[in-house]
């Protein structure tokens, strides 16, 4: 991509960042004479009606807003069958490399940011977008401090559900909301929540939920709350924690609108500005009076009370070994029951009922769409996960016991979630020759999908690019894209007919029309000497830099035929030739 020119116009200069849907290039406006962004639609979802149409919301949709805290859109277009935005450059860094660079901001600089991108969003939720996938990564720090939120690639209309039963849920899953983590109606509160998680990292360097897989960070930010950020750091203001546990709470009718947000972080900045002292930390006076719980006296163990007990010393150690091996075998038993009910509980439900219910098929579906439809139907869900390169990470692959089974009511059923492909790191597989280039990725368990061609001056049949590039993350079953030599492009050009002329103008022309001189065979000829006889190839067109034979007359040698032999009869004296006179008198 790099040097091209997409409609004559934008000259792409570097790849400056990249996602699952598209790569973006920093390129020159050859036009205007400026910097842009273009973002270009992977080569794979050229053809994908549902990515395409994402690709051309995200423009329709940010084209809508004219914000300085929001990136602007300048241009769509498609190009040699490449679907790609230009948007504002904004050289610098993201949020997110800002963070990792230096572990946690201050909580002013940290309420400035989180200003900014609520301003944004406050924008964008007046005009009925919502963004769907605020993260740090859609967070441009500009040179001067200030923010641009970017991505709207995701972005949804406040009247659409992002979800049905057959839907998908979208969103990053670290920042995004509990309802979109059940695939419920997104609504510009959802954005909040995850500006809420923003700002959590930002005060802390840590992320609110963690976990091996997607599902299980899902299901925290359902049930679980996360540590309070002054656990973590008591220097943060409490008034600081207020808004981020209000703007992450479950309930979204508990969080603040985006402009309300704003009107919180001004407030606190007003306080922090003006020292209240509410807002910094107290430290906890050691020597403050405070109110004790009752500290009671513990107990003698009854071992040392029978010690004490005069009477205790009269208790055989038969007495003792019997009683111990009652309560041993009696406690046994109770352990053995109630495992076994426990056990026929969890596996088939309440035996003693009589209600029978009929599993739902819950395949396909998300998973937390799936757990909510069994236990509508009175049934207890154990989810467990799988890999899987066919199946979405997040949705159901198979259940036990299978849909439309007859079970007990509170039956476990289980559930086998997609993890996606197992990850991988693309190999580089450029060098190679196809037939090994394919071996390589079908040893790793990743299929090839399109082959390109293009001449280069690598021998043909070399892999020359790929897609994904070298070390990207990828999932295991997915397809990969090769682009293979087809060696040094082969130009005609046309053969001059120079039979007739000199070898010194026959040469010229030939290095003129970017042919070479080969052979040069010397012929006895009634030609001029140094005249061209023929040539070879005659005429017609050859590839460049071909070579043009030449035949070149020379002057045959007297009393020679063409055979080389001798002529007996030109041995005799020719009687027509003329005898001079002086000769003619010595012969008389």
């Amino acid at each position: 991509m790099i040097e091209r020119v997409l409609d004559g116009r934008y000259k792409l200069q570097e790849q400056i960042g990249g996602g699952g849907m598209a790569d973006v290039y920093k390129a020159e406006d050859m036009l205007l004479h400026r910097p842009v962004a273009v973002k270009i639609l992977h080569e794979q979802f050229k053809q994908d009606r549902e990515f395409i149409e994402k690709f051309q919301r995200e423009a329709q949709a940010a084209a809508r807003l004219s914000h300085p805290n929001i990136v602007n859109i300048y241009d769509v277009g498609i190009a040699d069958g490449d679907h790609y935005i230009v948007m504002e450059y904004v050289p610098g860094r993201t949020l997110k490399d800002k963070i990792r660079q230096e572990g946690h901001l201050e909580p002013r600089e940290a309420l400035k940011v989180a200003r900014e991108i609520a301003e944004a969003l406050a924008h964008a939720h007046a005009n009925n977008l919502v963004h769907c996938d605020i993260k740090p990564h859609n967070i441009l720090m500009m040179a001067d401090g200030h923010v641009k939120v970017a991505d709207f690639g995701i972005a949804r209309a406040v009247t659409e559900s992002t979800m049905t039963y057959s839907g998908n849920v979208v969103g990053s899953v670290h920042y995004f909301s509990p309802e979109q983590a059940k695939g419920t109606m997104i609504t510009p509160k959802s954005d909040v929540y995850s500006l809420g998680v923003v700002l959590y990292e930002m005060l802390t360097g840590k992320l609110p939920f963690t976990g091996e897989t997607p599902v299980s960070i899902a299901m925290k930010h359902l049930q679980d709350d996360p540590v309070p950020v002054r656990q973590l750091d008591p220097a943060i203001p409490p008034v600081v924690e207020a808004i981020v546990t209000r703007a992450m709470s479950k309930d979204p009718a508990a969080r603040p609108s985006s402009s309300e947000f704003v009107q919180d972080v001004q407030q606190a900045e007003r306080m922090l500005l003006a020292g209240d002292a509410s807002l910094e930390a107290q430290e906890e006076d050691p020597y403050a009076t405070r109110v004790m719980p009752r500290v009671q006296e513990p107990l003698l163990s009854r071992r040392g009370a029978r010690e004490k007990d005069p009477y205790y010393e009269e208790e055989t150690a038969h007495d003792r070994s019997v009683f111990k091996s009652k309560k041993f075998i009696a406690g046994l038993v109770f352990i053995l029951m109630l495992g076994f009910f426990v056990g026929a509980f969890m596996s088939y439900g309440k035996f003693w009922s009589a209600a029978e219910i009929e599993v739902p098929n819950v395949v396909g579906k998300q998973m937390t769409l799936a757990r909510q439809i069994l236990e509508d139907k009175k049934l207890r869900v154990n989810v467990a996960e799988t890999y899987d390169a066919d199946v979405p990470a997040g949705e159901v692959v198979s259940q036990t016991p299978e849909a439309g089974s007859r079970v007990k009511e509170e039956r476990l059923v289980t559930i086998y979630v997609s993890k996606g492909g197992e990850e991988l790191e693309m190999p580089d597989v450029q060098g190679l020759s196809k037939r090994d280039a394919e071996a390589k990725l079908q040893k790793m368990g990743l299929k090839l999908a399109s082959v390109y061609e293009k001449y280069s001056d690598e021998p043909a049949g070399t892999v020359i690019g790929q897609d994904p590039r070298a070390g990207a993350k990828l999932k295991k079953g997915q397809s990969v894209d090769i682009t293979i030599s087809k060696g040094k492009e082969s130009k005609k050009v046309r053969v001059p007919n120079v039979t007739g002329g000199t070898l010194e103008a026959a040469e010229a022309s030939i290095k003129a029309n970017g042919l070479t001189v080969g052979s040069i065979t010397k012929k006895a000829s009634r030609q001029t000497s140094g005249t061209i006889i023929s040539q070879s190839p005659s005429g017609g067109e050859a590839e460049e830099g071909a070579s043009v034979d030449l035949v070149v007359a020379e002057e045959e040698k007297a009393g020679s035929s063409k055979g080389g032999k001798k002529d007996p009869a030109k041995t005799q004296p020719d009687e027509r030739v003329p005898v001079r006179q002086g000769d003619a008198a010595k012969s008389r």
